[in-house]
Formats: C-alpha cells, sequence, structure tokens
C-alpha cells in the first residue's frame, strides 16, 4: 500500500470513530426511543375516477309467457253427420262465420209436424176458451188445452234449436288453430269440432317479485320482447290481489297490440317503465361484497379514507349498470380496490394523471 492510500484509509477510520464516541457520549442527555420510532407506515395508491350522476330510465325486466286473449274449443250441440267443412286450420275468421254444417237428417220433417201440432193446439185452446165462456167447458178442461198449447210450442221451439245448431259457427274472431273432424264424419253432441285462438291483443304473464309489485300499477306501458326476436308494446292490464305462496310473486298480465299475428306460447321478457332517476353507470369489475353480504363500492372521502358505499342497481346494460347510493362527489376506486379496506388511508391518483416521470 502506497503512502497516499494509507492516509485515506485512516481519515475514513477515524470518521467513523468519532461518529460513534459522539452516539455514545451524548446519549445520556437525548430521550429513549419510542417504540415504532423511525418505521413508516406505507400510504397504498389507488387509481379513482370521478362519477357525476346523469338521468336514466328505471326498468322493471321479468321473464314470462304469452298466451292468446282467448282460446275456445267448438263442440257440437246436436249430432248428425258431416254435410260440409267451411274451414281450413290455419284460417282467419269472423265471429259468426260458418265452421262446418251438420246434415239436416228428418229435422225438417219434424220441425213440419211440430208446427202443425202448435196449430192444432192454438185451436184447441181458443175453442176451450169460447166454450168456458158460454158455460159448456170447465175451468179445468181450458188449463189442460193451454198446457197442451204450451208443450208444442216448446216442442217445436226444440226442434227449431236442434236446426240451428246443424250450422257451427265461430263465436269469436280469430284464426282455426286445429279442425277436429272432415266432411262425411259422423258427429256426436258434445264432440270436439274445432279450436279457435283469438291472438289480437297478445297476453304476455309475469311474476314480479313481492319487493318490486308496489311500483307496477294498471295502465302502465310496458314491453314485451318474444323469443322471436319480435317486440310489442301493451300496457298493464291486471295485477293479482295476493302473492302466489311459494314464490312470493304477484302474477301481472300485459295486453300487447298482435295485428301481425305473431305466435303465442313462447317464451317473454316483459318490461315495464318506472320513470327516471339519477344514477351512475360503473363497470360490474368495480363492485364490491361487503362482509353482510351488501353489494357496493369503494370510494375515497375528502380525508384519502376507503368508504365502503352501499348501491342498488336500478338497470343493467351488456357494458356497466347503473347504480344509485352514492353521495356527490363520488371518488370511486377503480384499481386496487381489491387491496384496501373502508377506513384506511391511500394516495387517490386519477384515473387520467400522468405516470411519474412523464
Amino acid at each position: 500500500m502506497n503512502r497516499k492510500s494509507y492516509l485515506i484509509a485512516l481519515a475514513v477510520a477515524l470518521v467513523l470513530v468519532t461518529w460513534m464516541l459522539s452516539g455514545l457520549l451524548g446519549g445520556d442527555d437525548a430521550p429513549p426511543p419510542q417504540p415504532g420510532a423511525g418505521a413508516s407506515t406505507a400510504v397504498m395508491d389507488v387509481e379513482v375516477t370521478r362519477l357525476e350522476a346523469a338521468s336514466v330510465e328505471r326498468f322493471l325486466d321479468n321473464q314470462g309467457d304469452t298466451r292468446a286473449e282467448h282460446d275456445i274449443e267448438l263442440r257440437a250441440e246436436t249430432s248428425g253427420q258431416v254435410a260440409a267443412v267451411r274451414v281450413e286450420e290455419g284460417d282467419r275468421v269472423a265471429a259468426g262465420d260458418p265452421i262446418l254444417r251438420i246434415a239436416m237428417g228428418d229435422r225438417e220433417a219434424r220441425r213440419t209436424e211440430a208446427e202443425a201440432r202448435v196449430s192444432q193446439r192454438e185451436a184447441d185452446f181458443s175453442a176451450a176458451r169460447r166454450l168456458s165462456g158460454d158455460g159448456f167447458q170447465s175451468e179445468i178442461a181450458v188449463r189442460e188445452a193451454r198446457a197442451a198449447l204450451e208443450a208444442a210450442r216448446a216442442r217445436l221451439a226444440t226442434i227449431e234449436e236442434a236446426i240451428d245448431n246443424t250450422t257451427i259457427t265461430a263465436p269469436i274472431a280469430g284464426q282455426v288453430e286445429t279442425r277436429a273432424v272432415d266432411e262425411g264424419d259422423y258427429l256426436a253432441a258434445g264432440e270436439r269440432v274445432a279450436r279457435i285462438l283469438d291472438i289480437d291483443p297478445l297476453i304476455a304473464t309475469a311474476h314480479v317479485a313481492q319487493q318490486d309489485i308496489g311500483e307496477v300499477e294498471t295502465g302502465r306501458e310496458a314491453r314485451v320482447r318474444l323469443a322471436t326476436g319480435d317486440t310489442l308494446s301493451g300496457t298493464v292490464r291486471y295485477i293479482s290481489g295476493a302473492a302466489e305462496q311459494g314464490s312470493r310473486t304477484f302474477r301481472v298480465e300485459v295486453a300487447a297490440a298482435n295485428p301481425d299475428g305473431l305466435p303465442v306460447g313462447v317464451s317473454a321478457t316483459i318490461r315495464i317503465p318506472l320513470g327516471a332517476t339519477r344514477a351512475y353507470f360503473l363497470s360490474p369489475a368495480w363492485l364490491a361484497l361487503a362482509a353482510s353480504g351488501e353489494v357496493g363500492v369503494k370510494t375515497v372521502d375528502a380525508d384519502h379514507r376507503v368508504v365502503f358505499e352501499p348501491v342498488e342497481i336500478v338497470r343493467t346494460e351488456r357494458d356497466g349498470v347503473w347504480v344509485t347510493g352514492l353521495t356527490d362527489p363520488v371518488r370511486l376506486i377503480t384499481v386496487g380496490q381489491g387491496f384496501v379496506r373502508a377506513g384506511d388511508t391511500v394516495n387517490p391518483v386519477p384515473a387520467d394523471a400522468p405516470a411519474n416521470g412523464d
């Protein structure tokens, strides 16, 4: 080692010894160190985004089914052979249109006979009254003649009704869904003839949860989106007065105009608008779950402390959700929320702030 290097090493050693001695010699005058003194508490950086409330339309969405307004099963009211069929399956009919005709058989002859009997009984009754007035006939005979006349008239009415029933007509306007008989078939009274559906309006039925039913009222507009992709406009026409025991839901019916005859029996989404409210739009990834099970978000207050704020989801979109329940101004933690808890002090970094060193 040369002389210069030796002198440098000696100088460094003297500095270290002097620093150590000063600490030892001056220790009596300094206060004792406190536990944890000198330790630094790390404050975590979190990314925050300022949210602003916007007016958004609230909706109540429920899954349901659709059905026809009327679903009629026609049955024969008299027996006989089918003489003519007037409709095919799928045909549209108006109320009163003929569906089929049953052969008359001997009904016309029976009506002629019944009409003749009524005429005879009317003559008998008139004669009995005249003779009774002249004292040649008893009151009992008059009553018997009247009863015979009424019986004859009743028989005629029965036969005329049977003749009318040989022509089966549509009781409502609608579509012939099925036809159960063909020309030449024999029909017994009470046998099924056809099924007619009235699908305009289309009826959509949903079951609304008990916590939501208070916001639904008859006459409110609604939208019905069918599983086919078609959408119809309608109104709420019925709300059940009692909840179903098992599900605690209320049956709600929406009547929607269906001029194009869209099919019924398909599933549907019934959307009922509930009016506008002020809400915040955010990503579902920013939602958090409290230990109590409440859904909320983590925000940063004016003191840079983390606050858990419960929220209510009022509407969902494909790319996010609308929530209420936040307190303005909202500084929402969007990055790092999984590493902090309510009450923690953090360093909020705005989402649009430049990175350090930029």
